[in-house]
């Protein structure tokens, strides 16, 4: 999951007649004027102006939040807000895309949340080493994702129709016949379909492998999360150089528009969020659970 881990013990309670604040952190880079003037103009999700936070060679983009909002009970209500969470995730992305648009930065998780600008501090300084690595490696570069979708019903749509001029002699054959003739087929489409997306799958990696500098498969997505119709079978982030964009575009965007039943579905360029930790723990997705200003999970 993208980096790093939150601040404990975030307090609840009034200041001067004011709900106390906490700092929202959402992306880490290099210290410098490109991560200043990407912060120029933007908002965190209660409003308010986003800035730097600065600890030697690394700043934290931030913004200040009302602590109420983002301790144990109030992160718990607005996650069960969809409006809510919603507004709270685009304005998490929009930061790190306008931040990436100027320099290379490290996306945090939704919801990354610390006590104070010496806490964002201390975490920069205690990370400096890993936060630079992560940062070289990462420059110059975007991410892509690939999901591949296997739709058996769309595959069967299609055969029924390239077979209709077979109706008429099955119609003179029994009702019987002519039903486990449907099954049978029905059966065979749904297996062809499997094999035709498996092998598609398959062909985007060994295309993808030769322009990609990393990939981190993710967990295939099932339910709301799903985009259109048929079953999400590889659900994959590659971490692809800027330049080469258009040839990845190009490499794996058609690979699928002849094959009955199967999708490939390009989304990006993104900021790398799901290579925004080490290459040995890079099991990251892309920020879907956010986590709480008391433990950073």
């Amino acid at each position: 999951m993208p980096i790093p881990e939150g601040e404990p013990g975030v307090p609840q309670h009034e200041q001067d007649g004011e709900r106390a604040r906490v700092r929202y952190v959402f992306a880490v880079g290099r210290s410098g004027e490109q991560l200043v003037a990407a912060a120029d103009g933007l908002a965190g999700p209660s409003g308010s102006p986003v800035r730097t936070v600065d600890a030697g060679e690394l700043s934290a983009l931030v913004s200040d939040v009302p602590a109420g909002l983002y301790d144990e009970a109030g992160l718990k209500a607005q996650l069960e807000d969809m409006e809510r969470l919603e507004a709270m995730a685009r304005s998490h992305h929009a930061v790190v895309a306008t931040a990436y648009e100027h320099t290379t930065v490290l996306p945090m998780r939704l919801a990354t949340v610390y006590l104070d600008d010496g806490r964002v501090a201390e975490m920069l300084t205690e990370r400096e080493g890993e936060f630079v690595a992560l940062l070289s490696r990462l420059e110059g570069h975007v991410e892509w994702g690939v999901k591949v979708y296997a739709d058996p019903r769309e595959a069967a749509s299609g055969a029924a129709a390239s077979s209709d001029s077979g109706t008429a002699a099955q119609a003179s054959g029994s009702p019987g016949r002519a039903y486990l003739q449907r099954r049978r087929q029905q059966r065979s489409t749904h297996r062809d379909t499997y094999r035709a997306a498996g092998a598609v799958g398959e062909r985007v990696t060994a295309l993808a492998d030769g322009i990609a500098t990393a990939k981190v498969a993710h967990r295939p997505q099932q339910g709301e999360l799903a985009s259109g119709p048929g079953e999400n079978i590889a659900n994959d982030a590659y971490l692809v150089p800027a330049a080469r964009s258009d040839d990845f575009r190009a490499a794996i965007g058609g690979l699928a528009e002849d094959v009955p039943g199967v999708r490939v579905v390009l989304t990006g360029p993104w900021a790398p969020y799901s290579f925004a930790t080490p290459p040995s723990t890079a099991s990251a997705q892309r920020p879907q659970h956010a986590g709480t200003a008391d433990d950073g999970t």
